[in-house]
């Protein structure tokens, strides 16, 4: 079982990359096996039809990783109560058809959503948003457990993330997701 984590911060010292690493780590508790991978998108241009075909080498690359995927794992900040541009950004581009013939690389695919926040949502208007999104591109929303750490910054020494309280969550969420994957398949 292939898991690819998707930050959505691209600051490589946010919360919720180092949240994504936290999430790595406990799988590599729970399922020795199991291969988990933090993906690199910073290099994914902004969104742009005229552009889109052939897809820029940015984009084949990160939609090759996705349909290798056996499901992704989104942990995502959020920023004036929505999804990051970034991040919606690059789910745009996820979301268009890679050929004629191959259809977009999220419909099936198994997600989990998590996320931390400085603020007290905890990230969870941002969840909504990308349900709403996903649900429509035809992925495969694990609905429970989702993660919403609020006050993020509470469990965190010099921005350093210790994850204190959140943890035992964090691990429930892995272990909920890889009984996810395994039930919905690829």
């Amino acid at each position: 079982m292939d898991i690819l984590a998707i930050a959505g911060s691209l600051r490589q010292g946010s919360y919720n990359r180092q949240l994504a690493e936290a999430a790595g780590a406990a799988l590599g508790r729970l399922r020795p096996e199991a291969g988990f991978q933090l993906l690199a998108w910073d290099d994914v241009p902004l969104m742009n039809q005229d552009t889109e075909h052939p897809a820029p080498a940015a984009v084949a690359r990160v939609r090759d990783e996705v349909k290798r995927a056996d499901g992704l794992w989104l942990f995502s900040p959020e920023y004036n109560h929505a999804i990051p541009g970034p991040l919606k950004n690059l789910i745009d581009w996820l979301s268009r058809p890679v050929s004629e013939a191959e259809g977009q690389v999220l419909a099936g695919k198994p997600v989990a959503l998590a996320g931390a926040s400085i603020g007290m949502s905890g990230a969870a208007h941002a969840q909504e948003q990308l349900v709403g999104v996903l649900s429509f591109l035809d992925a495969r929303i694990m609905n429970q457990p989702r993660l919403a750490i609020p006050h993020i910054a509470i469990q965190a020494a010099d921005g350093v993330l210790a994850l204190d309280t959140s943890a035992p969550y964090l691990e429930r969420q892995a272990q909920a997701f890889v009984r996810f994957i395994e039930r919905e398949g690829r």
